[in-house]
């Protein structure tokens, strides 16, 4: 059965072009879910039925699953049935009518103008590191792009003259405009520093860890919880709060959520219509705070 696992992994990876973390989510999703098949004395992935699928599903959430990780595994376990049925090792998807789990949408951490003011003021230009941190954090917030496509950028990928970006995303390619801050970060690293710290003349990363090689997500995770804790900022700062930060601030001062949608790289503009939830709940506790009657 494992032979059907390292073939969807290879049909993910070959066909779908899924990002490294997508494949990596998907493949432990349906080793776990092999796993306990073979603990119920029923191994073979070809036989299951659409009730195995709801009891490993309930299973999930009795041992303490979150809902966000059973819709997850849901999504997964039908992914590969898709794939089995497409192949041709089974005649129907057992998972097609397996009714997802729930999840109550949670409002995203926005950081005031003033806090992003005060994190992106954190990393000071007196060495490589300083030059580099600056550039990163100026760039995530500039353009809303996610971590994966941050470290993801190569050279190639900038600008510098006309000030934009091309993001290779989940969807597609996207062309982001920069401010003059984030040009002017990325002048000053890609001109001056970086070039100290590369230990190939030929690695094509934008961003380097001080080993000379392309930032991981672990380590560029390291870099935001550390000015986090040096602005003393007691939000739960992340990559993805930069993200969406940006897009409420874009809002909140006039753009149109269609442009921000392409900004941002979502498929559908219902990923991008939460940033007006979010306004509006705003305007409704200030409402609630300010009014005298209220």
């Amino acid at each position: 059965m494992t032979d059907y696992v390292n073939a969807y992994q290879t049909y993910l990876a070959d066909e779908k072009h899924v990002s490294a973390n997508t494949l990596s989510s998907y493949v432990r999703d349906i080793t776990q879910f092999q796993t306990w098949l073979l603990h119920k004395g029923a191994p073979d992935l070809r036989k299951v039925k659409k009730e195995t699928i709801s009891e490993y599903l309930q299973y999930l959430t009795q041992i303490g699953k979150s809902p966000a990780t059973v819709t997850r595994c849901t999504a997964s376990v039908k992914s590969f049935y898709t794939y089995m049925m497409q192949a041709g090792h089974v005649k129907a998807n057992p998972a097609k009518a397996v009714a997802a789990v729930k999840v109550d949408r949670k409002m995203p951490e926005i950081l005031t103008s003033k806090e992003v003011e005060l994190f992106l003021e954190q990393p000071k230009c007196v060495d490589e590191k300083g030059y580099r941190d600056h550039a990163m954090l100026e760039l995530l917030y500039a353009t809303g792009i996610r971590v994966s496509e941050l470290i993801g950028l190569n050279i190639s990928d900038v600008n510098l003259t006309i000030g934009f970006i091309r993001c290779r995303g989940k969807e597609k390619e996207r062309i982001i405009p920069l401010y003059q801050a984030a040009i002017k970060a990325l002048q000053d690293y890609m001109h001056d520093i970086r070039p100290r710290i590369v230990s190939d003349e030929e690695e094509e990363a934008l961003f380097v860890n001080m080993s000379g090689e392309r930032m991981s997500r672990q380590g560029f995770w390291k870099i935001i919880k550390y000015y986090q804790e040096k602005a003393e900022i007691e939000k739960d700062i992340t990559p993805h709060t930069l993200r969406h930060s940006f897009a409420v601030h874009l809002l909140q001062n006039g753009a149109d959520l269609r442009s921000i949608q392409e900004m941002l790289g979502h498929a559908d503009i219902s990923s991008t219509q939460i940033y007006t939830h979010i306004i509006k709940k705003q305007l409704n506790d200030v409402y609630h705070k300010a009014h005298p009657r209220a």
